[in-house]
């Protein structure tokens, strides 16, 4: 199996290069969603080490690594089929074994937990040898591996939940693109680097010849990661469609796809537990709270439902224009922008927070609020994905929302500065009734941090 081109994650790479040079056994735990990038991690930080890798299957892993093995190390087919005799041989033989999809080892055969278990505590201590398990079934990572019951669970030496690039680090990939296709990009992708990678030449371009391909990814990929989870999918696809329309809070969600409200938290609590949702609160709320929300997790999740679901009759005709997309992009792009501008504020260190996060409280809402606990100062935050905005009017609505917002803690009362994005601007202001106003446009976002550094 050849990896991926691989572009980035120096942190991670630095990080497990570092235990990977280590003259002692290391058990690695990497998991997450699939497409996010665990093998072609996996595969780098090995590329210039004598290492195996093998991908579990469904059925049949023993006699498949045996003969896997046997590709690297010939000697192997002297060997009983047996984990426990073949760990015994390879610990002095390679540097590295990699076993991906390890959760299909535990589907097979549940004992294989106690096999491992044996070996990592008593044929590897005295070895070098580093174990690689790779895992993206979420679910059954954490339950069967990193849980505290887990007879791994005080075997490993280091566990990484591989999430999404930031999106200030797509630049690796697109390093000739702007500013504004990058952002499209991130609409359809997020940081999910199995589809960034497919993206070649105009993302337009690159994509309508996507909806025209008789093999397109598009089609069946949703039922893929899904019934990677769950056996029968139809239910959560209802649930994560509904959300994705903007249906956040269980009753909505419930009456989207006519459901008992009763019924529906299992589900909620099943997709959060997979990492295809999230639960969020008014930033300034103290956890618990009753006032929360689900929201979908990634971009990909989000575009797919809300723009290729009820499209897919026309997918597999070969007949989706790609201008139906467009023509409802720019909205469905609001929310990815403050998403955006949340990474840019973090990124940015001119701003001083410690919490940052959408708000709302009844009918009223404000894209992010950005404050310290113990500091008087608060950024009330909003994000127009559009030309030619007013900032005037936009910061005067804040002022006016403002009055409802109610911060937990010593300091109750903030003095508020203003942060508004925008594509384009026709009217930038500077301050608003005595406090700080800053604008963003694209170009502004684009000089200040990463399209030149």
């Amino acid at each position: 199996m050849l990896p991926m081109e691989f572009k980035d994650r120096s942190k991670e790479v630095q990080d497990l290069s570092k235990i990977i040079s280590s003259k002692q056994k290391q058990v690695i735990i990497i998991y997450g969603r699939r497409r996010i990038g665990k093998t072609a991690l996996a595969l780098h930080i090995s590329k210039n080490e004598k290492y195996i890798y093998y991908l579990a299957r469904e059925t049949q892993n023993l006699d498949r690594f045996y003969d896997n093995c046997a590709r690297k190390v010939p000697e192997i087919l002297d060997l009983k089929k047996d984990y426990q005799i073949l760990f015994k041989y390879l610990r002095n033989k390679v540097n590295i074994i990699i076993i991906d999809e390890f959760q299909n080892l535990i589907l097979e055969d549940p004992g294989i937990l106690n096999t491992f278990q044996y070996i990592i505590d008593i044929l590897l201590p005295d070895s070098s040898l580093k174990l690689i398990l790779l895992g993206s079934s979420i679910s059954l990572m954490m339950k069967n591996v990193l849980d505290h019951s887990s007879p791994l669970y005080a075997r490993k030496d280091v566990s990484l939940k591989l999430a999404p690039v930031k999106f200030y680090d797509l630049r690796a990939f697109f390093p000739y693109k702007s500013l504004e296709e990058i952002i499209e990009i991130f609409g359809f992708a997020d940081g999910i680097p199995y589809y960034l990678n497919m993206i070649k030449g105009n993302f337009w371009d690159w994509l309508s010849a996507e909806f025209k391909s008789s093999i397109s990814f598009l089609k069946d990929e949703i039922d893929f990661i899904i019934r990677y989870e769950f056996k029968n999918a139809r239910r959560y696809k209802q649930i994560l469609e509904a959300i994705a329309f903007g249906n956040t809070t269980p009753n909505a969600i419930a009456n989207y796809i006519n459901l008992d409200t009763s019924q529906i938290s299992k589900y909620l609590s099943q997709l959060i537990e997979i990492e295809f949702i999230h639960r969020e609160i008014p930033i300034t709320d103290k956890i618990p709270s009753r006032n929360g929300r689900y929201f979908l997790k990634d971009n990909f999740l989000r575009f797919w439902f809300r723009l290729i679901y009820n499209n897919l009759s026309s997918l597999e005709e070969g007949i989706l224009s790609i201008d139906e997309i467009k023509l409802n992009y720019s909205d469905y792009l609001g929310h990815i922008f403050e998403n955006v501008a949340k990474q840019f504020l973090i990124k940015d260190d001119t701003f001083k927070f410690s919490k940052i996060g959408r708000w709302w409280w009844k009918e009223h809402e404000i894209d992010l609020v950005a404050f310290s606990p113990t500091s008087k100062k608060d950024y009330l935050i909003e994000c127009k994905w559009k030309n030619d905005v007013n900032a005037k009017r936009i910061v005067k609505s804040l002022a006016e929302k403002e009055q409802f917002l109610l911060y937990r803690g010593k300091v109750k009362k903030k003095d508020h500065t203003y942060i508004v994005f925008a594509k384009t601007f026709s009217k930038k202001i500077e301050e608003f009734n005595g406090s700080k106003v800053y604008c963003f446009d694209l170009k502004n976002m684009g000089d200040k941090l990463w399209i030149r550094e």
